[in-house]
């Protein structure tokens, strides 16, 4: 059994973000968003045992998603200023979970510099964007941002 596999997704960012660096860290969480390879090892880390089964079968097209939902909610616990374009890239991506995971990075690291781009989705078509982004504008709001 994987060593990630009773441990919550934050705890496995916090443990991989002392093996590696912080830095490191967003960085590989960047590349993944933005569309690079990704190191098999940091995917596991962000999706646990599901990452680890589609790693393991190849990953399908229809799945390739969740490697950038993965990468952003790694993004939402561990954050540094290099990751800002990969969350811009995120808040126009064709998944709906991953514009979702992007919009509550934006909130709670308060990314006001990204505010304009989050006001748009509070038309998505998808009701759990329009939440997250509504949620993302009254926070940056409230910041002053």
């Amino acid at each position: 059994m994987s060593p990630h596999a009773y441990a919550s997704p934050r705890q496995r960012i916090e443990a991989e973000c002392a093996r590696r660096g912080r830095l490191a860290f967003v960085r590989g969480c960047a590349e993944l968003i933005l569309g690079e390879d990704g190191d098999p090892a940091l995917i596991v880390v962000l999706g646990a045992g599901h990452a680890q089964h589609i790693l393991d079968d190849g990953v399908p097209d229809d799945q390739e998603y969740w490697l950038r939902v993965w990468a952003a909610r790694g993004l939402l616990w561990v954050w540094d200023d290099v990751g800002t374009d990969a969350i811009r890239q995120a808040l126009d991506d064709p998944a709906w979970r991953v514009r979702e995971m992007a919009a509550k990075v934006v909130a709670r690291h308060q990314l006001g510099d990204l505010l304009p781009v989050v006001v748009v989705l509070r038309t998505d078509p998808v009701d759990r964007v329009r939440s997250a982004a509504n949620r993302a504008v009254a926070a940056l709001t409230r910041a002053g941002a």
